[in-house]
């Protein structure tokens, strides 16, 4: 190599789902699509910062999924180091780490191999990339040997003691590269990643990674750039609404003889796209300005005074993407949130039920629904008055 060249991604989540809806397909497509950039920007080393999978322990389809990715990015030239996340069984994804080595892929799961780099040579000299799997403080101070240890600061801090100590003893024009899976202070998260508080508090600052050429960060979805050698390459697809507006990319990273030399980033394809939509139902499925989400992932508020029978099946027929949900009528009226005690109190149950439903749908009963809840009361034995 004449000069190292990284590609920075993270947090695929393989097999997770959205809003109940399988994404294999598309994150087969997202994934596929890294491989061809490998080869066309002829990147050496892929990195994936942890949330390989979206369980612990993920499905035989999802490990299918992410087994061909992995191919097909050794395929096209790259080696692999990979960490794992909060999301992953640190154990499972690390089996057989030393025979995976020998083929490319370099998995840096455990907590005893922090200090131990994957070593990668070019014309400038070597280059050291540190795995740090996510960190769990309570588990991790005990395997770190620091029971005295705090917090996501106190244990990420002990990790980057001994890469440093390890990076004392190379040769002076060794460069180095970090991947560790963690809130960093200044992050802004997507509203999709699963909380990693201790305490209360779940981020550590920035500092603790003085002295490193690069970092890539994992565990939160959208991509941004806290200092330009510390970043997140965010997941490669949007997996909450609240994502639908970001440019998912990843990043390519070259180092020179002096460390970082150059970042660019290279924004993804979107193999199917998240939208919004609010107001009547019936106004949704005549609207022409709206033919073009058919195609989309849509979340759906509807405003209608009344709430509409079979809405998400009547949705479907013309937008069969629609995956979430949600009544607000236009007029403002909103439920009051009430413990069941007080809900309850000095109430028939003739009135809790009608109450239920017209609190459920905007609307109370009619004269037949109201006939048919005196019925079921009084085959229950109980009031209906």
């Amino acid at each position: 190599m004449s000069a190292v060249r990284f590609l920075h991604t993270s947090d695929w989540h393989v097999g997770r789902t959205f809003h109940g809806t399988d994404l294999l397909a598309e994150q087969d497509a997202v994934l596929t699509h890294l491989a061809d950039l490998v080869a066309g920007e002829a990147v050496d080393v892929v990195l994936v910062a942890g949330d390989v999978y979206d369980r612990a322990v993920p499905s035989a389809e999802a490990v299918q999924t992410a087994t061909r990715a992995l191919r097909r990015l050794r395929e096209a030239g790259a080696r692999l180091v990979i960490t794992s996340g909060n999301h992953d069984s640190a154990p499972r994804l690390g089996a057989f780490a030393d025979f995976a080595a020998a083929g490319g892929l370099h998995l840096r799961t455990s907590v005893g191999r922090i200090g131990e780099p994957v070593l990668f040579e070019d014309a400038h000299g070597p280059v050291a990339v540190y795995g740090i799997p996510y960190l769990e403080p309570e588990p991790a101070r005990h395997a770190l040997g620091v029971p005295e240890a705090k917090g996501h600061n106190g244990v990420l801090g002990e990790a980057m003691r001994r890469v440093r100590e390890d990076l004392a003893h190379r040769e002076a024009a060794t460069r180095s590269v970090v991947l560790a899976h963690a809130f960093v202070t200044g992050g802004q998260g997507a509203g999709s990643e699963r909380t990693i508080a201790v305490g209360g508090v779940e981020q550590v600052g920035g500092e603790i990674f003085a002295g490193i050429d690069y970092v890539a960060l994992g565990h939160l979805h959208g991509p941004q750039t806290l200092e330009p050698h510390l970043r997140y390459s965010g997941s490669p697809l949007a997996y909450s609404f609240s994502e639908a507006a970001q440019r998912k990319s990843v990043w390519l990273v070259d180092l020179d003889a002096n460390g970082l030399a150059e970042v660019r980033r290279h924004e993804l394809p979107v193999p199917r796209r998240l939208a919004t939509l609010s107001g009547r139902l019936d106004d949704l499925l005549a609207a022409e300005e709206h033919a073009s989400l058919v195609d989309c992932y849509l979340s759906v508020t509807l405003t209608d005074p009344v709430r509409p029978l079979e809405a998400m099946r009547r949705l479907k027929e013309r937008f069969p993407h629609a995956v979430h949900l949600d009544w607000q009528p236009e007029d403002g009226r909103a439920t009051a949130a009430l413990h069941y005690a007080e809900a309850v109190r000095g109430r028939s149950d003739g009135e809790i039920a009608r109450n239920f439903l017209g609190d459920c749908r905007g609307e109370p009963p009619n004269e037949r629904e109201d006939a048919l809840l005196r019925t079921a009361l009084e085959l229950a034995g109980r009031s209906e008055s």
